[in-house]
């Protein structure tokens, strides 16, 4: 038995407001300006946490440590060249 024009009418509006109902949502859910405020939100939240405080603590420092080290195991220009022309004799 044929199925009513009107019928099927209103199921394709019904599957059109549907279809974009669920693109709406994808666009909300991967909308980059959305997602970046949550990922700054989510490290702030957990920079207040003591594990936070204690991972930046920890990293300032390793970058401090880094810095020491390089400026202690510098060598002085003048240096360098005296040890580049003993390796060439």
């Amino acid at each position: 038995m044929p199925r009513d024009p009107r019928q099927i009418q209103l199921e394709i509006d019904s599957a059109r407001e549907s279809l974009a109902a669920t693109l709406d949502q994808i666009a909300y859910r991967t909308s980059p300006t959305r997602l970046k405020a949550q990922g700054k939100d989510a490290v702030r939240r957990f920079l207040q946490t003591p594990a936070g405080q204690a991972t930046m603590g920890a990293a300032g420092l390793l970058v401090t440590l880094v810095v020491v080290q390089k400026i202690r195991h510098r060598r002085a220009p003048v240096e360098k060249v005296q040890v580049q022309v003993r390796r060439k004799r």
